[in-house]
Parts: C-alpha cells; sequence; structure tokens
C-alpha cells in the first residue's frame, strides 16, 4: 500500500485515475497536486471477460470516494489506462493479447457507465508516462520519453502536457522502432523482426540468456548455468543476481540489453529531442539504490553519448523512473484533470 495524503492535507478537486494491467487493477484517487489520497488493487480475474472488469473498475471509483468520504459525484474527473493496441477515439481495446476474449471491447465507455462520469481513455503506459512528469521522475521537464522495461517494451511521449498519442492511437509505439534491419533479426512477439522489443524486453533478456547457456562454453559453466542447472527460474531477476556475484555471462547479457536500449533511446532523442528520458517498468535491476542498476543506466548513457550529437548527449537527462507501479493510475487521474483544465 502506497503511503497516502490525509484528506484535511489534500488540495481540491480529487480525481480518480484506474490502470487495468494483466494480473491486477489498480485504482488511485488523487488531489490536484497529483498527491494520492486512498489507493485500491485486486485481481483482474481477465478470464471473468471484460463487462466484469469494467463493473469492478467503474465500483471501485465509488469505493475510493467512499474511502476519503466524500461523494462520486464531487470528483473532478476520471481517468483509464489499458494496454493496446486501442482505438483511443472510440474508446475500444482494439486487441489486449494478455486479456483474451477482450477484442473490440468498448471499455472507456463500459468504465463510464458503471462510475457515472466520463471517462479519459489512454495507453496504460502513456498514462504511467504522464504520472512520472506531473509528480515523479520527470516533473522538472517540459517533455520527456517513458519507456516500460518489462514483459514487453511500453512506452509514452509526454511534451508541454500534451500525450503524443497520433493520429491512429499508435503515436507512443517505442517498443516496435525497429534497430536491426538483417535478415536474421530477432522476432518480437508482435509478429514483426527487429523491433526494439525484440532485443531489450525481459522476454528477450531470457531468451538470449537460454540460447548461451544451450550453446554451452567456459560462458555457460559458470554460475548462472550451475543457478539454473539447480534448478533455478531463469528471470532478469536471477541474471541481475548473477552478474552482481561476478558472473560474465549475466554481465554480458545485461550490458548487451542495455547497449541496444541506448541504440533505441538515440533515435528517439533525433525524432523527438525530449529533455527527459525516463526508464520504468520491472526489469531495472534494482535501480539506482543497487549497483547492477547503476552499471545498467551508465552503459546504457554510454552507448547514448558515442551515437548522438555532443549537444544532444550532454544535455538530455536519462534516469530512472520513481513512482513504480503508481504511475499508472496517477498519470491516468493527471490526463482527466489535464483534459479538463481550460485551454488558454
Amino acid at each position: 500500500m502506497p503511503d497516502l495524503l490525509p484528506m484535511r492535507e489534500a488540495r481540491l478537486p480529487l480525481w480518480a485515475g484506474v490502470d487495468l494491467g494483466g494480473t491486477n487493477i489498480k485504482s488511485a484517487l488523487v488531489d490536484d497536486d497529483g498527491r494520492m489520497v486512498a489507493f485500491r488493487t485486486e485481481p483482474t480475474n481477465a478470464v471473468a471477460g471484460p463487462e466484469d472488469a469494467a463493473a469492478r473498475m467503474g465500483r471501485s471509483v465509488h469505493r475510493l470516494a467512499g474511502d476519503v468520504g466524500v461523494a462520486t459525484s464531487d470528483l473532478a474527473g476520471v481517468g483509464l489506462g489499458t494496454p493496446g493496441p486501442q482505438d483511443l477515439v472510440a474508446g475500444t481495446i482494439i486487441r489486449a493479447g494478455n486479456l483474451p476474449g477482450w477484442d473490440d471491447f468498448p471499455i472507456r465507455d463500459r468504465v463510464a457507465a458503471h462510475c457515472g462520469h466520463p471517462v479519459t481513455y489512454a495507453n496504460d503506459a502513456s498514462a504511467a508516462a504522464y504520472g512520472e512528469f506531473w509528480v515523479g521522475s520527470g516533473r522538472e521537464y517540459g517533455s520527456l520519453v517513458l519507456l516500460t522495461l518489462g514483459t514487453g517494451i511500453g512506452a509514452g511521449i509526454i511534451i508541454g502536457e500534451l500525450s503524443i498519442d497520433g493520429a491512429h492511437s499508435h503515436g507512443a509505439e517505442c517498443g516496435h522502432n525497429i534497430v536491426d534491419p538483417s535478415p536474421d533479426a530477432r522476432r518480437c512477439p508482435c509478429g514483426k523482426t527487429g523491433h526494439l522489443e525484440a532485443y531489450t524486453s525481459a522476454t528477450s533478456l531470457v531468451a538470449r540468456a537460454r540460447e548461451a547457456l544451450a550453446a554451452g562454453g567456459p560462458a555457460a559453466a559458470g554460475a548462472l548455468g550451475h543457478a539454473v542447472a539447480a534448478g533455478e527460474q531463469l528471470t532478469p531477476i536471477l541474471i541481475g543476481r548473477e552478474m552482481a556475484a561476478g558472473d560474465p555471462l549475466a554481465a554480458d547479457l545485461i550490458m548487451e540489453t542495455a547497449r541496444w536500449l541506448g541504440i533505441g533511446i538515440v533515435t528517439l532523442m533525433h525524432t523527438i529531442d525530449p529533455e527527459a528520458v525516463i526508464l520504468g517498468g520491472a526489469m531495472l535491476f534494482g535501480g539506482e539504490a543497487a549497483p547492477v542498476g547503476q552499471a545498467f543506466l551508465e552503459r546504457v548513457r554510454a552507448e547514448v553519448r558515442s551515437r548522438t550529437f555532443p549537444l544532444l548527449a550532454e544535455r538530455t537527462v536519462i534516469r530512472f523512473a520513481s513512482l513504480g507501479g503508481d504511475a499508472g493510475s496517477i498519470g491516468a487521474a493527471g490526463l482527466a484533470r489535464q483534459a479538463r483544465r481550460p485551454r488558454s
């Protein structure tokens, strides 16, 4: 449970944000400064279907309001972030890969019907990007790109408080930017080859580790190979642990991931020129608090420096995210707030 701000200290109005994931639904109520006053989480239970989940997301908004003693009608707005691909204008999930049976479901309007509020709809990574922009690691900057490193690669682009969603709701699919056009490029889970996700996701890291171990040789005979042979599950956490303990193969795998990530970031810098690139998600190898996380981040920065213009290398900030798993729900609430602010 995240730390919550007492209601007596909150600056009104209040905004609700709902972050739909393949495993959990996270809902937050934040004040006008983005500080969380109430929070709820529950299993997605995707097999029960999208209408069941929409009803529970609507109820979570009512319960958040009840948790702090206000009526749902007193909330200023509600935001929703879901996995893509989506049609943001129509408010539908087009294809929900980790939510079987949810394709072409009008999620925005169904959640709105159940919570009694219009809903501002966003890609989940774009919502997380806005959360980091509003009150997280990007709060000092006027523009940023967030890359979330996990099972796949999510991304969000915020420029001057505007989420770059694109003409077809695919404006921040940066995980599918091409980093390797060669005929034997790695295949992305989307089915195409050479995408950033195919080289930098947790899925890719584990696949490359498995290939290296299967190839044998001195590197495979090290601590990582012994751990897997002893029955430990091959995960980024295990690879990070063995790098910290000095295993060369684990270090090579993680540094290679950082190299490809740096290549992808340079393309984004040359296209968008953001003030900051923020790295979030589950695969941060302990982040700034851990030597492996520090080494990973510095390798990313080094790759960027070697490939971009000196001015961009000097001035573009590359750092870890700070909101963790709360970024999506806070950012969804923030996007609802941004959508309802008067235009100057």
